[in-house]
């Protein structure tokens, strides 16, 4: 699912949460106000943040001119405007789209993908990444991050304050009443990646609508690019920045492997034959706890919807 930066601004809170409970002269409301307001500068500022995570730069209307005209076709039956057209820097094949009211909005794609998608296909993870730009993805999925961020930072702070601020003497209460909020914020982050892997569907969807058979090329692209990511070796660092947003990506690249198992001795037979190939693959129970901790569906349920679409 888009990326609504969930990861990055719950990190950067904890730290910043921390940092002001220590100092102890802040009540909850503050703090949560503080809170509140230093999420919405993060996400305010995100655009610039991934750029330079990602080494991402605008291309220009010389370079890839198809893909250019292509984003802007997309978008006007979109019914947006045109956004940047990015590059990153990135060897694994995926795109994203994200943007904020004081950068803009962007669509990138990486290196690896213009490598490893053909035009069409490659229009169609446009099309899903407009879509998300389309239904304000980004914007929805950051103020519904919010609240469960919020609920487990003043649960920490509860249980810092009950073992080394005034509280002490009452820090049984304090302490149950912390585990309570951080216990219920996990609870809504559950909540929340559902929403993330439901509005993935949204954004496939109007992919399809908006590109021509569109189910078949976005189809094509999305097994290609699991496929590709499982084969590609990537560092330490890498895996960490991608960690950062893959929320972000239009696939999980943490998943390629579980994705890709199906079809890995398939991938020689053609771009048909390896969707037909993952779905003919039936769901395990692993398959599906593992999408309940995922930000995106499972790669076999989400070609299924693809093909109903067809």
């Amino acid at each position: 699912m888009v990326g609504t930066l969930a990861i990055i601004i719950s990190l950067s809170t904890l730290f910043f949460t921390i940092v002001l409970s220590l100092i102890g002269s802040l009540d909850l409301i503050t703090l949560g106000v503080l809170v509140v307001a230093f999420n919405i500068f993060q996400w305010l500022i995100s655009p610039y943040i991934i750029n330079a995570i990602y080494r991402a730069r605008e291309l220009n209307k010389n370079e890839y001119p198809r893909l250019h005209e292509a984003v802007e076709n997309l978008s006007r039956k979109s019914k947006i405007k045109k956004p940047k057209l990015m590059l990153a820097q990135i060897p694994i094949p995926n795109a994203f789209a994200y943007g904020s009211p004081i950068a803009g909005k962007y669509v990138a794609v990486t290196s690896g993908l213009l490598k490893t998608l053909d035009q069409e296909e490659a229009e169609a993870v446009i099309g899903h990444e407009l879509g998300h730009l389309r239904h304000r993805d980004v914007q929805i999925m950051m103020f519904v991050s919010l609240l469960p961020a919020l609920l487990y930072f003043i649960g920490y702070s509860l249980m810092l304050s009950s073992m080394y601020g005034r509280q002490r003497r009452e820090g049984g209460g304090a302490t149950l009443l912390g585990v309570g909020f951080m216990a219920f914020s996990w609870i809504l982050n559950m909540f929340i990646l559902y929403l993330s892997r439901l509005r993935e569907y949204y954004a496939d969807r109007h992919s399809v609508s908006i590109v021509d058979d569109g189910a078949q090329k976005l189809s094509e692209g999305l097994a290609k690019i699991v496929h590709t990511t499982r084969n590609m070796r990537r560092s330490r660092t890498e895996k960490h920045n991608l960690n950062a947003f893959k929320a972000l990506f239009i696939a999980d690249p943490d998943h390629a492997d579980t994705d890709s198992i199906a079809i890995s001795t398939m991938a020689a037979s053609g771009d048909q034959k390896l969707v037909q190939g993952i779905l003919s693959r039936k769901l395990t129970t692993m398959d599906r706890i593992i999408e309940v901790f995922s930000t995106h569906p499972n790669i076999v349920k989400r070609l299924k919807a693809l093909q109903e679409l067809s």
